[in-house]
């Protein structure tokens, strides 16, 4: 199969590398996972995520002006000299293209899509490919691939985790889906041996968002991220 040539993106001159992506994602252990339609609202939610101590932030691909929100996102982040802003949800090339135009760090897919990691190296962007079988996973790290997302989470499980890394001790892990901001659920999946955690609609949930409590959220991070310090050590 012929090798394509994506265009190349001028939208980040000074672009973080993958290595310092990853080690972002290890040190905090945390990367919210966002969407919404209103930018306000995403603007207020990143902000309370990166003021709880979060630096690694994935906005995800859902709605009709996801595009557009991401924007804003990326503009408002400027702000932030260490936030790293990324973007999920991602199934082709060409949806890679359109939001790495827009600034995107690092690309996450649902999938273990091919196409999307010819992108990404084509580009030097991290690609974070879903896998849900060991067999995925050696065909994502075959393809290059230096994070994994375990996805969907909540039905793979902390024991899934541990037994993939038993023959891929050295590749990083991130479960999203079913992770909840509690000691006993976050010590379940650090013990697993993943590198950090993806956490969406449990973190920034319905309650924070219909009562624009975004000192509740900044404040729920903040504990969040000293829970996973905790386990740790």
């Amino acid at each position: 199969m012929p090798q394509v040539e994506w265009p190349v993106n001028t939208y980040q001159m000074e672009a973080i590398t993958q290595e310092q992506i990853i080690s972002s994602m290890g040190k905090g252990g945390l990367v919210p996972v966002f969407n919404h339609t209103d930018s306000e609202v995403a603007k207020n939610v990143l902000d309370a995520c990166y003021n709880g101590g979060v630096r690694v932030f994935e906005f995800t691909n859902r709605g009709e002006n996801a595009l557009e929100v991401f924007e804003i996102l990326v503009q408002h982040a400027e702000k932030y000299d260490d936030l790293i802003l990324g973007i999920g949800t991602i199934f082709s090339a060409e949806e890679g293209q359109k939001f790495f135009d827009k600034g995107a760090a690092f690309i996450v897919s649902p999938a273990m899509i091919p196409e999307l990691e010819q992108f990404c190296t084509s580009n030097d962007v991290l690609w974070v490919p879903g896998c849900g079988t060991v067999t995925e996973i050696h065909q994502a790290v075959q393809l290059g691939a230096k994070v994994v997302k375990a996805f969907p989470g909540n039905v793979l499980g902390p024991g899934f985790v541990k037994s993939v890394k038993a023959v891929f001790p050295k590749v990083p892990i991130m479960p999203t889906g079913g992770v909840a901001p509690t000691e006993e659920n976050l010590k379940q999946w650090f013990e697993a041996g993943v590198t950090c955690v993806g956490m969406g609609s449990k973190l920034i949930g319905k309650d924070i968002l219909a009562n624009g409590d975004f000192r509740g959220l900044e404040n729920l991070v903040k504990n969040t991220l000293e829970t996973i310090v905790r386990i740790r050590n």
